[in-house]
């Protein structure tokens, strides 16, 4: 009964919305030594890798973003390099005060040096849009009680592009997939992209990441098997014969996760000896703190906001990058809010009836369509079902009896089941 609780426990982590329910029964304790003793079967192991082949999160880094640099560990030694007893020195700090083992070897510290050889004109911009995120992500992983040394994971996903898009389809700050995005309650629609909305993506991001911990009890771990799925964790932890240090079971990891807990380990060590490197933020485009939220009163556009208060559209686009298309729909119930710069809520506000006054305005230079076929496109064809009168079917699409005869050529009220009507139902 226990194997079958941990394994439903992995299972269940695919598919389920809930973070709450999943290891309330089960004590990390025992999931930690179930998965010692090799408890997970081949057999196991493949539905659950299945599973996450399916919905799990694919990382885009050696799609389009190309962070993780493939093959340097092995092949190129940079001119340029850190002292190794100086690195070994920085590493033992962080791994003291972080809840990660960071330990050194030759394949980290080959790492760090090729960011810093073949990255190191980005980081300046990088270090800029993390001025503005860091603050946003430690609030929720604070919440949630996950390290804030993970902000820099969203480096490593998507080189902190909230549209980033990678060749599989995974999407925002944390490179969710559509499915996974749903579990999670990341919502897509033709306007909205939830995937893409920094705040509630990064909430996703850390429910998950708490979900990996509650399974391994380690977050180097969780680390790993954010990128490769849970199964393929515990596979490596069951054929390299009951280890849990990430770099012991390493050489057990598919290749892209060989790389990319690496990458993570190098981005935070960069990020906290950049100074020590010669590198600084470049001035950021604006402050979390220096913002606010408008909930819209109406569907309206970037380029409309931007033509009445002056908020450039660029600006727009950063802050608000959940809106695919630039416009922000208004629906009943969904509470969609534009996020401006603070130092223009005062101008928004008092320019906002002259705001809507422009949306109905442009809605009503647009094209409609001639009654004529307006009239053609509103006709349908009606199949008669069992129970079906004249007066029901007018009732139905708010026509009158005397129109369904007339445009059927009918002579009498009486109907077959199966038979077809041309119906034009009343224009709302």
């Amino acid at each position: 009964m226990r194997n079958l609780k941990i394994t439903l426990l992995l299972i269940f982590l695919v598919f389920s919305v809930s973070a709450q329910n999943k290891t309330d029964s089960i004590p990390k304790t025992t999931i930690k030594t179930s998965l010692k003793k090799g408890f997970f079967s081949d057999k196991d192991l493949s539905v659950i890798d299945s599973l996450v082949i399916e919905t799990q999160y694919k990382s885009p880094l050696t799609d389009n973003i190309n962070y993780v640099i493939k093959g340097l560990e092995a092949k190129e030694q940079p001119s340029v390099k850190i002292p190794t007893n100086l690195l070994k020195e920085r590493l033992k700090h962080l791994d003291n005060t972080s809840p990660f083992f960071i330990e050194y070897n030759p394949i980290l510290e080959n790492v760090i040096n090729s960011y810093l050889k073949y990255r190191k004109k980005y980081y300046p911009s990088l270090m800029a849009k993390a001025e503005y995120y860091f603050p946003m992500f430690e609030k929720y992983l604070d919440q949630f009680d996950v390290p804030l040394e993970m902000k820099y994971l969203a480096i490593v996903e998507s080189a902190l592009d909230p549209r980033a898009r990678s060749r599989v389809g995974a999407r925002g700050l944390w490179q969710f997939m559509y499915l996974t995005g749903k579990q999670y309650k990341l919502n897509v629609s033709s306007y909205v992209d939830e995937r893409q909305d920094p705040i509630k993506a990064t909430i996703a991001a850390c429910k998950y990441l708490s979900d990996l911990y509650d399974i391994f009890g380690d977050w180097d771990l969780a680390l790993a098997a954010y990128n490769s799925g849970p199964g393929n964790v515990s596979k490596a932890i069951k054929r390299s014969g009951g280890y849990q240090n990430y770099w012991n079971i390493r050489q057990y990891l598919p290749t892209e996760t060989a790389g990319y807990v690496p990458a993570f380990y190098a981005t935070l060590y960069i990020f906290k000896y950049a100074k020590e490197h010669g590198l600084a933020p470049e001035n950021p485009p604006i402050y979390h703190f220096a913002t606010d939220t408008i909930q819209v009163k109406k569907t309206v556009s970037f380029d409309q906001i931007t033509e009445i208060t002056g908020i450039e559209t660029e600006m727009l686009q950063f802050l608000n990058p959940e809106y695919k298309l630039d416009i922000i729909p208004f629906v009943k119930g969904k509470n969609y809010a534009v996020t401006v710069p603070r130092n223009a809520t005062v101008k928004f506000l008092a320019k906002e009836k002259e705001l809507y006054s422009l949306v109905e305005e442009d809605n009503a230079k647009r094209e409609k369509p001639l009654p004529k076929y307006l009239e053609l496109n509103q006709r349908i064809r009606y199949k008669v079902r069992s129970g079906d009168y004249l007066g029901r079917i007018a009732k139905k699409f708010g026509v009158r009896v005397s129109q369904i005869k007339k445009w059927n050529r009918l002579r009498s009220t009486n109907l077959k089941i199966g038979q077809r009507l041309t119906i034009f139902p009343k224009r709302l």
